[in-house]
């Protein structure tokens, strides 16, 4: 018996072509939105982005992106290809206002004036550092720069649960150099700084931290030691090392710089006097990490107290020709430091030390 099949009167290239029709409209209303970014972002206050030297179009729109100024990065890069703008972008900041068209945001980046003051804040500065260059480069907002160093003003992840102390923000206004506008407050200043640390210190890094057990806080405070005692791109991991063998023994990490942060000064020599001041910061009178960082570390540093290299060293100091000489006991530190004609100041806190390690 022949089976009829029921005609629906809806065949199947009325189908094909309601299909095609949707794509079309919806490819349509994407292509509407992208092009509506693209002609003029819609974002709630101006946002200002630092930019490093040398980034190129997928750098920079990475950085837009994530500070939520523009939405599709693809067609950021296309353009900036397409309009001739990719290896003419200059460094420092720039500022994306309500209704700036992605060419505007191009021009703005290859633009060298923006009515911006430059300003180089060399790996290692301390705060107070950084307020003079503030004030030596004539940018007014340098007057309520210190007024301006409360965390609560602002909102970052790392800035969370810091402990207390005197200056917080010490470590997290990253070392950069910097195209600030004149027009900037002491708060928009601070700001401009935390947000370009806040791009440095990515997810892995956070990931990183809670894998080694540490904090953000620890980490940077560990990265700001390494960053005051070694200028060596080879050095600083290993640096960190000795620093780590120091802290997971028990022993004191008697680093020179966090006294020479509590006094403020530069000393080449300290004395026992020096060593014996009782700050949270000085780590020959206290064991473990200081309060806090003791200067605004780079990424270097950061990564270095991320990674430290595994060595069997406690003891390092400076040879004859600038490099560390890295040692496993404190007798082999000893005749380092002989050998160099280095003088042997804080024997006593050292022996302490030795004795933590039997």
């Amino acid at each position: 018996m022949a089976i009829k099949v029921k005609k629906t009167g809806f065949s199947l290239w009325k189908i094909v072509v309601v299909v095609i029709a949707l794509i079309v409209i919806a490819g349509g209303v994407a292509f509407t939105v992208i092009l509506g970014d693209s002609n003029g972002v819609d974002i709630d206050s101006d946002i200002t982005i630092e930019i490093p030297e040398g980034s190129g179009a997928s750098t920079v729109a990475d950085l837009l992106e994530q500070n939520g100024a523009i939405k599709y990065p693809t067609i950021f890069r296309l353009q900036s290809k397409l309009g001739g703008y990719d290896g003419q972008y200059q460094p420092g900041a720039i500022t994306v206002r309500n209704g700036m068209s992605y060419d505007d945001i191009l021009n703005s980046l290859i633009t060298s004036s923006r009515d911006t003051v430059r300003v180089v804040i060399p790996e290692g500065y301390e705060i107070t550092q950084i307020v003079t260059a503030l004030h030596d480069a004539g940018l007014p907002g340098a007057d309520e720069f210190m007024d301006a160093l409360d965390p609560s003003l602002y909102d970052y992840r790392f800035l969370e649960d810091l402990p207390d102390r005197e200056i917080k923000l010490e470590g997290y206004l990253f070392p950069a150099t910097y195209e600030i506008p004149v027009t900037y407050t002491g708060q928009e200043i601070v700001n401009l700084m935390l947000k370009t640390f806040d791009n440095m210190f990515k997810q892995e890094y956070y990931d990183r931290a809670a894998e080694i057990g540490m904090t953000v806080d620890e980490i940077v405070t560990m990265a700001s030691i390494v960053e005051r005692e070694t200028d060596s791109d080879t050095e600083r991991a290993k640096v960190a090392g000795v620093f780590y063998n120091r802290k997971n023994s028990g022993m004191k990490l008697q680093s020179c710089a966090t006294v020479q942060y509590v006094l403020g000064e530069r000393k080449p020599v300290l004395s026992i006097a020096d060593t014996e001041i009782d700050s949270p910061y000085n780590t020959y009178m206290y064991a473990g990490l200081p309060i806090g960082p003791i200067c605004n570390p780079g990424e270097e540093c950061i990564k270095a107290a991320l990674y430290p290299e595994e060595t069997d060293a406690y003891y390092f100091c400076l040879s004859k020709n600038g490099d560390h000489i890295f040692s496993r006991t404190y007798e082999e530190h000893v005749a380092a430091m002989e050998s160099n004609d280095l003088t042997m100041n804080v024997d006593s806190s050292a022996l302490d030390n030795e004795d933590s390690m039997k």
